[in-house]
């Protein structure tokens, strides 16, 4: 089952999925803080030693850009015709350093009915994401609409 659709009868409650890791490096850190998060302690070595971090760390937006990366390699890329309803709670446990290799695990939550597309079905998903040594470093949960076999 590892990559063919998945359609809204495959996905069973509680059942789990993995991904990664994605290694994490100073260069990309400020990268991504360069555009999206320009923050000292995300764009500059020496000046992140001021923050109560003492050091650089991921931007919390890119830990969670991250972990959508993974969450897709797992299953969303295999939600054929699904969408994203948002994300209903978004965490972060603590920050993610240079060096830090992040894995996540997707846990499916109490399956519904879409009550204004019936061709579909609503999947909460329960993402979480660790660093190297099984530490939690983001939580969220998240729902998705995805199409039902035969839907259209």
């Amino acid at each position: 089952m590892s990559g063919e659709q998945l359609f809204f009868e495959d996905m069973v409650e509680g059942q789990r999925y993995s991904a990664g890791p994605i290694g994490i490096s100073a260069e990309r850190i400020k990268q991504f803080a360069e555009e999206f998060d320009p923050q000292a302690q995300h764009t500059d070595e020496e000046a992140a030693r001021a923050t109560p971090f003492g050091e650089l760390v991921a931007s919390g937006w890119h830990t969670a850009s991250i972990t959508m990366r993974l969450m897709h390699e797992a299953v969303i890329k295999r939600f054929g015709g699904g969408m994203g309803l948002g994300v209903e709670g978004l965490k972060w446990i603590q920050p993610v350093r240079p060096g830090d290799e992040l894995t996540a695990e997707i846990q499916v939550g109490t399956l519904r009915d879409s009550k204004t597309k019936p061709e579909f079905g609503i999947v909460p998903l329960r993402i979480t994401a660790f660093n190297q040594r099984r530490e939690p470093v983001l939580v969220m949960q998240t729902a998705s609409l995805v199409r039902r076999r035969g839907g259209g």
